[in-house]
Parts: structure tokens; C-alpha cells; sequence
């Protein structure tokens, strides 16, 4: 679908989502492959990655997305390609795969290096705060209305 003519649009989209299982599986020094790939993938769609970075975990993917494309089809683009790149390259002896659903946040432009510092940070920041911990947290700042048996798996 092309934009009309004058038309721009970019909106800033911090996409959370998680090892199915919630496993400590993505390891390093592979899980930089897997970053570096996920930022291909959102190339490939013609959108623009900020910054894609996690842990064992879990991951954050800051995009800035055009109109053209749904956020939900590219989060499904991203797990659906990423996974079948962690199987293809046998990073781990059995299947790779995401836990089903994702968080999606907006954030303005002038957010953009806040969100991309925390999202660098995410390492050093996971030594005081569990992944549950930090989610809710966004539920709660974004005043996201959740059930709790809807979240992700949590391994506590």
C-alpha cells in the first residue's frame, strides 16, 4: 500500500515480547545475531529500527513505523522470521520459539533517546528488576487495562 501523495507519517512503536516458556534461552554471544537480524527483518519491511536489544528472556524492538505497515503484522514478521533463523543456525539443541503476544507502546519523538538509553540498558537494568516487574510496570504507566491471566507466562 503506497502513502498518498503529502502524506508522512512516523510513529515510534517499543514492542516487548518473550521466550516461550519464559526460558533463559537466548544466550550470548549468538543473541547479538539475533538482534542484528531483527533489524534486518524491519529493514526488509521498509521500516526503520532504532534499536533492538534484551536478555535471556525476552526482547525490546523500538521501530519507527510508516503507515504501510500494521504494527501487528510486523511483530508477527519479526517472532515468525527470528525463531526460524535461531532453528536454522541450531543456536540451541532443541526448537526455538516466542511466546504467543506482544506489548506495543507509543512514544513521541522527542521521547525517542529515552527510549532508546533504556532499551540499551537493558543488562544492567534486569539486575534490580524482574522482566514481570518491568511489563507491569509499563501496563501500568501506558493505564493499560489487563487481566492478569492474559499476560505473559511468568516464571517467578
Amino acid at each position: 500500500m503506497e502513502n498518498m501523495a503529502g502524506t508522512f507519517s512516523q510513529i515510534y512503536i517499543h514492542y516487548v515480547f518473550a521466550v516461550k516458556g519464559r526460558e533463559n534461552l537466548m544466550q550470548q554471544p549468538w543473541r547479538d545475531d539475533v538482534f542484528k537480524f531483527i533489524a534486518g527483518i524491519i529493514k526488509g519491511k521498509n521500516q526503520k529500527p532504532i534499536i533492538v536489544n534484551g536478555v535471556a528472556d525476552h526482547v525490546h524492538v523500538f521501530v519507527g513505523l510508516n503507515t504501510s505497515m500494521c504494527i501487528s503484522d510486523l511483530v508477527r514478521d519479526i517472532k515468525n522470521n527470528s525463531s526460524n533463523f535461531i532453528n536454522d543456525q541450531h543456536f540451541l539443541k532443541g526448537k526455538f520459539s516466542w511466546q504467543e503476544g506482544y506489548g506495543a507502546f507509543s512514544y513521541a519523538h522527542s521521547q525517542i533517546e529515552q527510549v532508546y538509553q533504556y532499551i540499551a540498558n537493558q543488562e544492567e537494568h534486569h539486575k534490580k528488576k524482574t522482566f514481570k516487574d518491568e511489563y507491569l510496570d509499563f501496563l501500568q504507566k501506558f493505564e493499560g487495562v489487563y487481566n492478569e491471566r492474559y499476560l505473559f507466562d511468568w516464571l517467578d
